[in-house]
C-alpha cells in the first residue's frame, strides 16, 4: 500500500520531490544536511543554533516545473537554483528573540576535489588577459557572493514568514525582533555568522581529516567581516545515498514507503 494520500489521483506523477531533477535533490539534501550539522556540532562563537524550517518553498522554478509537470508527464526538464541564502539558522535569547543569525551557502558537487573547491570559492577559470593562455578565477565564486551580502539578507525574510504562517505563537519574540532588523529606518542590528558548507563525494586521494579550505585563520579572499564557519562534507557514495533517499519518499507502489 502506498502511502501517498493522492497516488491513484491525477498528477501524482509529480511526487515532490522525489520528482525534481537530480541537481535540485542535491541542493534539498545540502540544505538539510547543513541543518543537521549546524544544531549538532559547534561553530565558531559557541552559540546554539536553531532551524526551525527550511526555506525550500521559495524556491519559484521548482514550483513551476511541479506545477507543469502533473499536467504533463513528458514536462522533464532542469530547474535554476533558488535565489537568496541557501541557508539560515537563528539564536535566540532567554525571551526568545533572535540575537544571532547563520546566513550560509550549501554547494553539492559529485566530486568534492581541491579544483572544484577552488572554483566554487574563486570563480570559473578564464583566459587572462584574453589570448594569453593564462587561466585565472574570475572572482565571482563563494567568496565574492557573501562578501557583498547585505547585513539582513532575503533569507532571513523568508525565514520569518514561514514562522509567521507556520508557528507565530511559538516563535513570536523571533519574528518581532526579525521586524526590527528589517525596517529600512533605523534598524536593530542582528549581528551574522557566515557558513560556507561545501559537501560531495570523497575524492580518491584526499588525506582523511585534512580539509582543503584553510581554517586556522580566516582566509584573505574573505573579506566581509563577520564570524566565518566553514564545513567540508566528505561523503562515500553521496550520489547513490541522495538518490535512494529521495526515491524512498513516495515510492510507485509504495513498496519501500
Amino acid at each position: 500500500m502506498s502511502l501517498h494520500p493522492d497516488g491513484d489521483a491525477a498528477g501524482a506523477n509529480a511526487r515532490y520531490p522525489n520528482c525534481l531533477p537530480l541537481t535540485t535533490q542535491r541542493g534539498l539534501f545540502g540544505e538539510a544536511l547543513a541543518g543537521l550539522i549546524t544544531e549538532t556540532f559547534e561553530y565558531v562563537g559557541d552559540h546554539e543554533w536553531n532551524v526551525p524550517v527550511f526555506l525550500f518553498r521559495f524556491h519559484d522554478d521548482a514550483k513551476r516545473y511541479l506545477f507543469n509537470l502533473a499536467r504533463d508527464p513528458a514536462l522533464i526538464r532542469q530547474t535554476i537554483g533558488r535565489f537568496g541564502s541557501d541557508f539560515i539558522a537563528i539564536a535566540l535569547d532567554g525571551d526568545g528573540a533572535v540575537y544571532r543569525f547563520v546566513s550560509g551557502e550549501a554547494k553539492w558537487r559529485e566530486t568534492m576535489t581541491p579544483g572544484q573547491i577552488d572554483t566554487l570559492l574563486l570563480g570559473d577559470k578564464i583566459e587572462s588577459p584574453k589570448g594569453s593562455g593564462n587561466l585565472e578565477h574570475d572572482g565571482k565564486g563563494i567568496w565574492h557572493k557573501v562578501n557583498k551580502e547585505v547585513p539582513i539578507p532575503d533569507g532571513l525574510r523568508q525565514l520569518q514568514e514561514i514562522l509567521k504562517e507556520q508557528a507565530a505563537d511559538e516563535f513570536s519574540a523571533a519574528i518581532l525582533s526579525i521586524d526590527e532588523a528589517l525596517v529600512l529606518e533605523n534598524p536593530q542590528s542582528i549581528p551574522k555568522t557566515d557558513l560556507i558548507f561545501l559537501v560531495g563525494n570523497d575524492p580518491a586521494r584526499r588525506s582523511s581529516g585534512v580539509p582543503h579550505v584553510e581554517w586556522k585563520k580566516q582566509p584573505e579572499e574573505y573579506t566581509a567581516g563577520n564570524d566565518l564557519q566553514v564545513v567540508e562534507v566528505y561523503l562515500s557514495g553521496g550520489t547513490a545515498l541522495i538518490k535512494k533517499l529521495y526515491s524512498s519518499l513516495w515510492p510507485e507502489g509504495g513498496d519501500d514507503a
